[in-house]
């Protein structure tokens, strides 16, 4: 592109030669396994990729027919997912966790190409796997007193997960379920109100593993009849061509105004994530091409990666798919998924929002510009030459409206995008090589999609015995305790502190309760994925939330949203470090800067548990509280952008950015009292920017 800006504030055209080439697709997967260890696939034999290659399509096919036809009887349905999951995963992971294994593929110890350990992970994962289903009709006669086979069967299949989820996703998961079977086993050896009488081995296997407390439970069932099917979906809409016409059509629809790729990389984020739930995935697809694109118009190298990444991580958020965490919600809350889905649409919005505003005042501040009319596509050629891609989000989307099943309504989307398929095939192609075509796509689709759903496969079976362990001892009550008296007691030392009473101790200890949660939720996600970190604060931070009158669906959406924080939030914000690596940027300041960005992601749920109304679907909503809390939250997040990036109308001075700070907290505070105070601090700086009087020098970056 050829830069027609003026030289303004952040320098001339020249002053951006050093922007970044798009990536190729070898390039685009190679960043993506360095930063994201569930991709993280390995080289493998011939003979090996021949037979994990026909176990992914074979696995890919049982759920397509199961969402069809009607899935098996529960605990075979799990068992036989769990099974192909387990084997596959020693196949496609390497023992180091990275692409390369270590073992010589012709040595003496590595039959077909993989080491002999694999296949002793291998054969045990399945044969553990395919136990419980085996036995299923005895297990009643002797669940609480497990034979020796019963708990050697447990031990080699809890053992098998530990390892499986440590190639697919690295130690973190690992390590906490170690520490709660650990507590467990130890109780009385626990501290305080910790202690407990302890659990046998026997008895622990037992519960985690023959009863549907523990590995064969709820996110177990939720991955095997809801997840696996999404992610195939989301696999095959970006083969036929979605992603790209939502690329496209951002660039259209955003491109011309000022700071254009960055409005474009918000745009086209959230479009894409209505179809794939993956933060560094995202960040990869959209990033190669946006993010060289705004540092050739003047961003910094780590705003261009930030503004990417924090796009990005809004996928997990965005309705229909939300990743994964839709489909667990719907079972562990027991409601339609058309009211989590609802749920979900306004704090997506504020998300995006958040950062579109942000990215709006910086493009304002540094005078860049929007793409030229050369530069961007034509809305109306892009979607007349891919309106086909379209067709199987809008059959997914209308047919989970109707209220049908979520896998009745994947298995016609996926119908829907092998049907897409066929025609842009038949269009172009004769018919033999059409049908040739077709066949190897569905075949490619169908593998991918298998393999990328192996890590959360894992991860919810090992999540399930950290939640067994909770059940088992009861530790989930004791931490109630602990967290909310300690927030009663903060509350109690500083409430004499805060003027006219504003905020009473039940507030106050609502408050910090929440800032500890979102804390350990951050932390949390830091090492695990955000569907185990869902799964794991659920069973742990929900019901302390909810013990203080929160309703569930705003706890969980609490939790949920600050564990997709965690991709964002240094030291270990994977997405950021991604978008860092295509720009060329220091990663801790893009990352820094990424978490600026989310703030929309970071204020909101506090204003949703404060004014459940924002939610639409929660007890007591009315539309004036809707109004107030929305509004509060919108004005919220343009003053606070305005204050860290020091330009509303124009430069902004240091008072200035201090009132609009303050009154940004205020506006979110979901009272018209404290919106009123807000709004007059921030009167004296709106006058000044409407008058135009006074100047300053542009705030540093």
């Amino acid at each position: 592109m050829t830069d027609t800006r003026p030289a303004g504030p952040s320098g001339g055209a020249a002053a951006h030669q050093d922007a970044p080439a798009a990536l190729t697709e070898e390039e685009q997967r190679a960043l993506e396994q360095k930063f994201d260890s569930e991709v993280r696939f390995r080289p493998l034999s011939k003979p090996v990729l021949i037979v994990s290659s026909t176990a992914l399509f074979v696995l890919a096919c049982f759920h397509y027919y199961t969402a069809g036809f009607g899935i098996l009887q529960q605990t075979t349905h799990r068992g036989i997912h769990l099974a192909f999951t387990l084997g596959l995963v020693f196949a496609v992971f390497s023992f180091s966790g990275r692409v390369q294994d270590e073992p010589d593929p012709n040595g003496p110890l590595t039959p077909l190409g993989l080491p002999l350990w694999d296949w002793a992970f291998l054969v045990g994962g399945i044969v553990s796997a395919m136990y419980v289903p085996w036995v299923f009709d005895t297990l009643a006669m002797r669940v609480g007193n497990p034979s020796p086979v019963d708990v050697t069967m447990g031990t080699i299949l809890i053992v098998t997960l530990l390892e499986a989820t440590r190639r697919a996703m690295g130690w973190p998961l690992p390590v906490i379920a170690i520490l709660f079977m650990a507590y467990a086993y130890f109780g009385q050896s626990m501290p305080g109100i910790l202690v407990h009488p302890g659990a046998s081995w026997n008895s622990l296997v037992n519960h985690l593993y023959l009863t549907s407390q523990g590995i064969y439970g709820t996110a177990l069932g939720v991955i095997a009849t809801y997840v696996f099917h999404f992610v195939l979906f989301g696999v095959l809409a970006t083969r036929i061509g979605l992603g790209q016409l939502f690329i496209d059509l951002a660039s259209a629809l955003a491109g011309r105004y000022a700071g254009g790729p960055a409005k474009v990389s918000v745009l086209s984020s959230a479009m894409l994530g209505s179809i794939s739930g993956s933060s560094i995935a995202n960040t990869v697809t959209t990033g190669s091409l946006t993010i060289p694109a705004m540092i050739k118009i003047g961003y910094k190298k780590h705003f261009a990666a930030a503004v990417e990444a924090a796009s990005s991580t809004g996928g997990q958020i965005t309705p229909p798919v939300m990743g994964a965490v839709a489909f667990l919600m719907i079972e562990y809350l027991e409601v339609p998924l058309t009211t989590i889905l609802t749920a979900a649409l306004v704090p997506a919005f504020m998300h995006f929002f958040g950062v579109l505003v942000q990215v709006h005042m910086e493009a304002k501040r540094l005078g860049l510009r929007g793409l030229t009319r050369e530069e961007l596509p034509d809305a109306w050629r892009v979607f007349k030459a891919k309106w086909l891609t379209i067709i199987p989000l809008i059959v997914l989307v209308g047919i989970l409206l109707s209220g049908r099943t979520p896998y009745s309504a994947a298995f016609w989307g996926i119908t829907a995008c092998v049907a897409v398929m066929v025609l842009q095939n038949v269009m172009i192609r004769n018919p033999v090589e059409a049908a040739r075509s077709t066949a190897i796509d569905i075949w490619d689709g169908f593998i991918l999609g298998a393999k990328y759903s192996l890590s959360v496969t894992v991860a919810a079976a090992l999540v399930g015995v950290v939640i067994g362990v909770v059940t088992l001892t009861g530790v989930g009550f004791k931490i109630v305790y602990l967290v909310t008296s300690t927030a009663g007691g903060w509350a109690e030392s500083v409430q004499h502190l805060i003027p006219f009473g504003i905020m009473e101790v039940s507030t106050l200890t609502l408050l910090f309760t929440l800032m500890m949660t979102a804390v350990v939720c951050i932390l949390m996600g830091c090492g695990i994925p955000t569907t185990a970190n869902y799964l794991i604060m659920i069973a742990i931070a929900a019901p302390i939330l909810t013990s203080l009158g929160v309703e569930p669906i705003v706890s969980h959406f609490f939790v949920f949203y600050y564990g997709v924080l965690a991709d964002v939030t240094p030291p270990v914000a994977l997405a950021a470090y991604a978008a860092a690596g295509i720009a060329g940027a220091n990663a801790f300041k893009a990352g820094n800067t990424a978490f600026r960005l989310s703030m929309g992601k970071a204020l909101v749920p506090f204003v949703f548990v404060f004014s459940p109304s924002l939610l639409l679907v929660t007890q007591g909503f009315t539309w004036p509280l809707f109004i107030l809390a929305l509004s509060g939250a919108m004005l919220g997040i343009t003053a606070l952008s305005a204050a860290f990036s020091g330009y509303l109308t124009q430069p902004l001075r240091a008072w200035e950015r201090a009132l609009l700070a303050v009154a940004a907290l205020l506006f979110v505070a979901p009272d018209l009292v404290t919106t009123l105070i807000a709004g007059a601090l921030c009167l004296p700086v709106v006058i000044r920017g409407v008058v135009g009087g006074g100047t300053s020098a542009p705030a540093a970056t």
